[in-house]
């Protein structure tokens, strides 16, 4: 990538976060980044494949965030814990406005939209690895718990970008944390 197309996704990033995707046009992108609408549309073709490279950029940063959280647990229970903790690391830095997959779905919620997938995409790998985690606690009740985790996973980033409550994605993270001890196979005593 050319300096001045990572300037423009790095501009079209920051501002499709803070002032949304609609919000934002090719023209203040170019501004920001200090480039020609020319540039933008010769290295990305289309403000939408702008949008698909920003929120796949932020899923790829986010994926090499969460990694080593996860490896460095050592438990089952524990690593399910841990998404929750890169999670509220990362909203802290990263998140003050909430998800930008869910702000982007608020947005973009025509599958026909290249991003479109992009958004679904990341949602669906959270599930998928959620309910990989469960499988290792409690392989049997998997599916239920992967869900029931994402859902709390999803509420606590929610609440956060709302600042609806203090630590909402900490308070998502307790509520796990039972609902994990509650799935946990009981130890045989005899054992």
């Amino acid at each position: 990538m050319t300096p001045g197309a990572r300037r423009a996704l790095d501009a079209a990033s920051r501002l499709f976060y803070e002032r949304g995707i609609h919000a934002v046009g090719v023209d203040l992108i170019a501004a920001e980044a200090g480039v020609t609408k020319k540039t933008l549309y010769d290295r990305f073709g289309s403000k939408e494949q702008i949008v698909v490279e920003y929120l796949a950029g932020r899923d790829e940063r986010w994926r090499a965030f969460l990694a080593p959280y996860v490896e460095a647990a050592t438990t089952p229970r524990a690593k399910i814990l841990a998404v929750f903790d890169a999670s509220r690391d990362w909203a802290e830095v990263n998140s003050g406005k909430g998800c930008s997959m869910v702000n982007a779905h608020a947005e973009i919620s025509d599958p026909a939209h290249p991003a479109y997938q992009v958004i679904t995409g990341q949602k669906a790998w959270m599930l998928a690895l959620f309910t990989g985690l469960a499988r290792e606690l409690a392989p049997r009740r998997a599916v239920k718990l992967g869900r029931a985790l994402m859902l709390l996973h999803e509420g606590g980033l929610v609440a956060h970008g709302l600042r609806i409550f203090p630590d909402a994605i900490g308070h998502a993270r307790g509520e796990a944390a039972a609902l994990v001890k509650g799935a946990m196979p009981a130890v045989d005593p005899g054992r």
